[in-house]
């Protein structure tokens, strides 16, 4: 008898705590938010505020207006380039300090066949992308710049190197193993890194719907490219840039909407852009000009074989590197020469930066000297005469962040932001800790504070 009350005393209480273990199983998890953060790289602001006299229909861009916060307009950074502004846009911090200086490498000898800053280890401060990462969320992207071999949980980062097929097999292998062949049974074959029309943006968008269905991503960074491709071919505003940016808000749309079926009422959604564009009419050759002042030499199949004092492109401007940064007599030369082409007005030069001019602006840390060009001119690459020249491109970007034709775009809606708030002309590095800010995290080398947002 009693080993029988025993039993069963034992077995109530087993069942006791399988249901109450069942019941926590039962439980719902606690829903997780979701920060979509979109970069339409060229966008200008006024392509929204101003979209009538533009003749442009952008209804899902509108209604970022009118659902959420927005800045009339983003002052960029130095240089006005996608890779070292996108960077800002994840860390809050000057280039100089984040490490992202150009689009480019500097590369006098051409030796790293024009490549790009595609590696996160060059960076160096903390990334949206690390900071979620340290706070145990779900991070993922699709094309953002420097994004190989980031501290993401599901990457398929932008690369590139020769436009052939090889460079597919390049992207599958930095990215997250598996996941592009697991997202294109549904969403279709992943672009190169060279394919950068509206076209391809249709297809990565795809990719980012797929990818929050299937991973739940609770920070998700998103580049499309499509716009600054086609204004650098036929400028800003053109009709071929504008049909474009309509495709481009068909996808904003949607990506809006995916997310906000995958964590309703909990989405967060930001659109950003990295620069402004203007319209260009002339190349300004400066190789050709430091070339004919013995500042570089060249053998005879035009390679570059000896330099002192090089341009580093930066579209609209370029910074000026010399080889031995002590030697004063090289300094002065390239100086003068600056000084030269800068008192005719034919040949386009704004202003000549000097590096403690350059140190405070954030940008080019190493340079000695920095040339901005006027609107509508251009760094050309020619080694021969004339030294202005036809444009290489119709739009162009890079130029000082003074110009208001290089301000950029920001907008963000989400459950708790308040409809229809404009927070005014913000400096760019004030985006990233404002996005940290809605994951519930701080950004540990941000140079501003984050926008303060009116809620519901």
């Amino acid at each position: 008898m009693i080993t029988a009350l025993r039993t069963l005393g034992l077995g109530t209480l087993i069942a006791s705590l399988l249901l109450s273990s069942a019941a926590v199983a039962a439980k719902p998890a606690k829903a997780q938010p979701l920060v979509l953060m979109i970069s339409i790289d060229g966008l200008k602001p006024e392509a929204v505020f101003d979209a009538q006299s533009h003749g442009l229909k952008v209804p899902n861009l509108k209604a970022l207006v009118a659902d959420g916060a927005y800045a009339t307009s983003v002052t960029g950074v130095l240089p006005t380039i996608t890779y070292p502004s996108h960077m800002t846009m994840l860390t809050g911090a000057s280039p100089a300090n984040h490490g992202i200086i150009a689009n480019t490498t500097f590369d006098p000898y051409n030796r790293n066949a024009q490549g790009w800053y595609w590696y996160a280890e060059d960076v160096k401060a903390q990334t949206l992308w690390d900071a979620a990462h340290a706070a145990h969320l779900t991070t993922a992207n699709i094309y953002w710049p420097t994004s190989v071999g980031a501290t993401i949980t599901y990457n398929l980062p932008q690369m590139w190197r020769t436009g052939t097929n090889d460079d597919h097999k390049l992207q599958r292998a930095l990215n997250t193993l598996g996941l592009e062949q697991e997202l294109s049974k549904t969403a279709g074959t992943f672009p190169g890194g060279m394919e950068e029309t509206v076209a391809e943006d249709e297809i990565r968008s795809r990719f980012a719907i797929a990818m929050m269905k299937a991973k739940h991503p609770q920070f998700f960074t998103v580049y499309l490219t499509g716009l600054d491709t086609e204004q650098h071919k036929s400028g800003p505003f053109s009709a071929d840039s504008n049909a474009v940016l309509e495709r481009l808000d068909v996808l904003v749309g949607n990506l809006r909407a995916a997310a906000e079926a995958q964590a309703p009422g909990r989405a967060t959604i930001c659109v950003v852009s990295d620069h402004g564009f203007a319209k260009v009419d002339h190349d300004v050759n400066l190789y050709g000009a430091f070339l004919k002042a013995g500042l570089f030499s060249i053998d005879e199949s035009h390679k570059i074989n000896g330099w002192k004092a090089m341009p580093w492109p930066a579209g609209g401007s370029a910074a000026i590197m010399l080889s031995d940064p002590a030697d004063q007599s090289v300094k002065q030369q390239v100086q003068a020469l600056l000084t030269q082409l800068a008192s005719d007005p034919a040949n386009g030069i704004e202003r000549i930066l000097t590096h403690d001019e350059l140190v405070s602006r954030g940008g080019f840390p190493d340079a000695a000297f920095f040339v901005a060009f006027r609107l509508g001119y251009e760094l050309g690459y020619e080694f021969t005469d004339p030294l202005v020249s036809k444009p290489s491109n119709l739009g162009m970007h890079g130029y000082l962040s003074d110009f208001p034709e290089m301000r950029s775009s920001f907008f963000m809606v989400g459950p708790k932001i308040a409809a229809h708030q404009s927070v005014g002309d913000i400096d760019m590095r004030r985006i990233a800790p404002t996005v940290a800010a809605a994951l519930h995290l701080k950004l540990a080398n941000a140079e501003q504070e984050p926008l303060t947002l009116k809620t519901r």
